[in-house]
């Protein structure tokens, strides 16, 4: 993929406060343009709803409009995704908890399918967001084991369908895939 080709996906992926968001956030805005920003975060709570508030003052003037989508990605990026520049989604992992919370435990979602179906063909730059599951302990309980492997096969796919693969690491992007363009 030439550098002016503007359908690329761009997948940020790490731990906890490994600046995941800091980072994609920063290469989105490289790009000029509508950028638009969807959020996957549900307020179920006033500490998320705190965390929510503060994400929204932080990136202020950054992007063009937020998208707040907590589960039918594909249909949202389908209205966004043509006029903008450049659509930052996140986060995966939160994502694939809203599923699990609103749908219980599946063997597969329908929402995750399409969304990779509509991956396959973007209709403009993509940069998503995730939390990589599969470096700690084994989780004690069958939900937050059917959590950890449904956000690892999420962002196995999602790696695959990327152009780029950026690992960060206490603040550091790796670069584990094509290469980083603004």
């Amino acid at each position: 993929m030439d550098s002016k080709h503007c359908t690329s996906i761009t997948l940020v992926i790490g731990g906890a406060r490994s600046g995941k968001s800091s980072y994609a956030e920063t290469l989105a805005t490289t790009i000029d343009g509508n950028r638009v920003y969807m959020a996957t975060a549900e307020p179920f709570d006033d500490e998320m709803r705190l965390r929510i508030a503060r994400h929204q003052k932080a990136r202020e003037g950054l992007f063009s409009r937020t998208v707040e989508e907590p589960l039918d990605l594909a249909a949202a990026l389908a209205r966004v995704g043509t006029g903008a520049n450049v659509v930052l989604i996140d986060c995966m992992t939160v994502w694939v908890g809203n599923l699990l919370h609103h749908f219980g435990l599946l063997d597969s979602y329908a929402h995750i399918d399409t969304f990779l179906a509509a991956l396959e063909n973007p209709p403009t730059r993509i940069v998503i967001v995730t939390n990589e599951v599969g470096q700690g302990i084994v989780p004690g309980d069958p939900m937050s084991r059917h959590f950890r492997d449904h956000a690892g096969w999420l962002n196995q796919s999602l790696a695959k369908i990327a152009d780029t693969v950026v690992w960060m690491v206490a603040g550091i992007p790796v670069t584990i895939k094509g290469e980083v363009r603004s």
